[in-house]
């Protein structure tokens, strides 16, 4: 059993329990002295963890927790949250760094255990690799498959191909630095979750997680949720394509292309004013095909924070790990702002107080879309 979270409430449901395995197994022994499991996971970057334990010294010098011989740099962890019987994976990765802290008040000495998803292995050692030749060009797929291999990942199968026909693509650094690279130059997110990697477009249509209630009487799982329609975010980009040859150049615009998480597009396109265009810097050497591709990566990510939201949830409540990466119907926020978001991040904190889930939202339209989402009704069981 892990650290039980007290839950006070009149519904059966289960309360939720931290669960954490170093080197394949659960440390039960240590579940005693562990006072908070802080996890973050985002969709832009490295899943990282702190483990926070209150640690004695008997009456031979011995130490409950450093002394255990289980919490050590490389050992790898999984870190889990159970619902009774059903367990959701909440990040998977390696010890990155034990610290020991002993103030001067000996029963206030504490363990610190940091953290980092599977990504860290992959920054440890350089690699001057050339992928693709003219007999066999590589994709970005193809790279990604045998990059992860040797670490026991494997590619997402929602993940993409990236470019196509790659060759002489000179790789000098470490594994990870360069599918960050090759994430940023298609636009992509690089993802490591549960083992696999998610190499590919932001995923807006993906199938729903859980709806997150607000306001909704016994069936609430929200704790809180605030969320802002941000008008100063650009309706399309610009950028100065240079021509075959010679120094002209010739304005071209780009607009976002990503599906609509609503019914109505939160641009101001139909406030009646000037056009509302952002316009890319110059990127040296780079020929009109990649200046296009940065602007659209652009006209997306300003796209997608049109409305953005921040809140906290029961975990008990929920009864899943929200993840970042996908998208989350919220209902109870009215016509305008119920709908399906996008999850940005979500920080996970389990402790006596409870399991608590604080995320961050992201969306590109308004309207209430909940009807259109396969599998979804309306599940507002009253306003309090």
């Amino acid at each position: 059993m892990g650290l039980l979270i007290d839950l006070f409430s009149s519904k059966e449901r289960a309360p939720a329990e931290v669960v954490i395995r170093v080197d394949g197994s659960e440390i039960a022994d240590l579940y005693p002295f562990l006072l908070e499991v802080a996890v973050e996971a985002g969709r832009s970057e490295a899943a990282s963890a702190t483990l926070s334990f209150e640690t004695r010294r008997n009456e031979l010098g011995k130490w409950t927790v450093q002394d255990a011989g289980i919490l050590k740099p490389w050992a790898t962890i999984v870190i889990s949250a159970a619902f009774g019987s059903r367990v959701e994976e909440v990040m998977r990765g390696y010890i990155r760094e034990v610290s020991l802290e002993t103030p001067q008040d000996a029963g206030a000495a504490q363990v610190k255990v940091q953290c980092q998803d599977d990504s860290l292995r992959l920054d440890r050692e350089q690699h001057r690799v050339t992928w693709g030749s003219a007999e066999l060009p590589y994709s970005d797929q193809m790279i990604v498959s045998e990059i992860l291999a040797p670490y026991g990942l494997m590619a997402d199968p929602d993940s993409e191909a990236g470019q196509d026909g790659l060759v002489g693509l000179a790789q000098d650094d470490t594994d990870i630095k360069f599918l960050k690279a090759r994430a940023e130059f298609n636009g992509y997110e690089l993802i490591f979750r549960e083992g696999r990697v998610y190499f590919g477009p932001m995923r807006l249509t993906a199938d729903p997680q859980d709806t997150l209630l607000v306001y909704a009487g016994a069936d609430s799982n929200c704790l809180s949720l605030n969320v802002r329609a941000d008008g100063h975010q650009a309706d399309a980009v610009a950028y100065d394509a240079p021509a075959a040859s010679g120094d002209a150049t010739t304005p071209e615009t780009v607009r976002p292309d990503l599906p609509l998480l609503g019914t109505e597009h939160a641009s101001s396109q139909a406030a009646g004013l000037e056009p509302f265009t952002w316009k890319l810097s110059a990127e040296a050497g780079a020929d009109a095909g990649r200046l296009r591709a940065l602007a659209r990566m652009k006209a997306n990510e300003l796209d997608i924070h049109r409305l953005q939201g921040e809140g906290e949830l029961d975990g008990s409540l929920y009864g899943h790990v929200l993840k970042a990466g996908l998208p989350v119907p919220v209902d109870g926020l009215g016509d305008w702002l119920s709908g399906v978001y996008y999850v940005d991040s979500v920080s996970h904190n389990f402790s006596p107080a409870g399991y608590k889930q604080r995320f961050r939202l992201l969306r590109n339209a308004y309207g209430d879309n909940l009807d259109s989402v396969a599998g979804l009704g309306s599940r507002i069981a009253g306003v309090l």
